[in-house]
């Protein structure tokens, strides 16, 4: 691990604080989530929900993740053996590839790449095999090439890591660009790790489709989703995976000896929220999408070249409109130039050279927060030049 030292996520937010910056680095909302769900967490805690909860999870949010996996998506998982919560997704995740990658096995990985993922790999004693998502001229979209993912795939693949809605790009893979994966694990007889945690927040009418879905896919899918981004409380950490009963089997093993459980007072509220506020997850998916689209208007009108987002939190910027090349250099000059705090994409990915001239910027935030913002670099740029 020595190669990965502190996170991009705690040094650009360091930068923020001292800086007094508008942090659009770190992709958190700076509102609530629901009023019952904070109220139901308050009522478990003062109820003496305190002590551990069952290792799988408290069976009533089990119960309710099977119920909304099959209400959405048709897909029908036992809740006993086939639904497994986790202290976060990103705990999910660290427990699927400790648990299915052996030393020298092959993931591969779509870069830009959540920071995580990589380091998983690594802790796992697997080898990365990315394959990139590029801006498509026509659309504007990220997507990839199906020969470059084909090209990906050696005797030694073990796995395919499928991130959709997918951060840091915005892309939300299409049913088509599903197939191409689905059939590659086919072929192969490859196991697909899915993080979906942006599943709810899609804009512009587009679907959310779990890969698991897909013929042949259910039985060799591993899908990962969590509380923080669907109800807004990202601190609340609560996750769960979903799939088969032994790829469950073995995330469960290899997590009763990382974290053994999460907290029981939140599985509860969780569980209830589920079935009772999803008209607040359809009124934060329209505000975001409003979000998205006044700090684009505002990028865009200062200079940058703004990428097509179809979910998430996050645009992805272009940095070279505005005469510049590096994003890392830029992003730590922001906080002190223009008091706004920025990503450099190229920290999510193995060939840097891809993302270099990019920048994630978090719409999940007031707007008056991303006026400021807007203005901010307004006035940066305007001096620079």
């Amino acid at each position: 691990m020595r190669e990965y030292g502190e996170t991009i996520f705690a040094e650009m937010t360091r930068l923020a604080v001292e800086t007094e910056s508008v942090n659009l680095g770190q992709g958190f909302p700076d509102t609530d989530g629901p009023r019952s769900l904070l109220e139901g967490a308050t009522r478990n805690i003062m109820a003496g929900v305190n002590q551990y909860p069952p290792g799988p999870g408290r069976p009533e949010l089990r119960q309710a993740v099977s119920r909304y996996r099959s209400r959405h998506y048709g897909l029908d998982f036992d809740p006993d053996s086939e639904v497994y919560v986790t202290v976060g997704a990103t705990a999910g995740i660290a427990a699927s590839m400790l648990a299915l990658v052996e030393h020298g096995d092959e993931v591969v990985v779509f870069e830009p790449m959540y920071d995580s993922y990589a380091a998983m790999i690594s802790l796992a004693g697997g080898v990365r095999r990315p394959v990139a998502l590029r801006r498509e001229p026509s659309s504007g979209r990220f997507t990839f090439d199906p020969a470059e993912l084909r090209a990906a795939i050696t005797p030694r693949t073990r796995l395919i890591m499928v991130n959709t809605p997918h951060n840091p790009t915005g892309t939300v893979f299409t049913e088509a660009e599903l197939a191409e994966i689905a059939e590659v694990c086919r072929e192969n007889d490859l196991i697909a790790v899915t993080d979906e945690v942006y599943e709810f927040l899609t804009f512009d009418g587009r679907p959310h489709v779990p890969l698991a879905s897909l013929p042949g896919m259910r039985e060799r899918t591993l899908s990962i989703s969590s509380v923080g981004k669907m109800f807004a409380v990202t601190a609340w950490k609560t996750g769960w995976v979903t799939g088969p009963e032994p790829l469950v089997r073995a995330v469960r093993t290899v997590n009763q000896f990382l974290t053994f459980s999460a907290n029981g007072a939140l599985q509860l509220a969780i569980a209830d929220a589920m079935d009772n506020e999803w008209e607040w997850v359809q009124q934060q998916r329209r505000a975001l999408q409003d979000k998205r689209d006044r700090l684009a208007e505002g990028l865009t009108a200062t200079g940058f070249d703004v990428n097509v987002c179809e979910g998430t939190y996050f645009l992805m910027a272009d940095i070279r409109p505005l005469g510049y090349l590096d994003g890392e250099d830029v992003a730590r000059a922001l906080p002190r130039e223009a008091g706004v705090a920025a990503v450099p994409a190229k920290v999510f990915y193995d060939h840097q050279e891809e993302g270099r001239h990019l920048l994630r910027f978090a719409f999940c935030k007031k707007d008056e927060v991303l006026d400021e913002a807007v203005r901010r670099l307004t006035t940066w740029h305007k001096r620079e030049n």
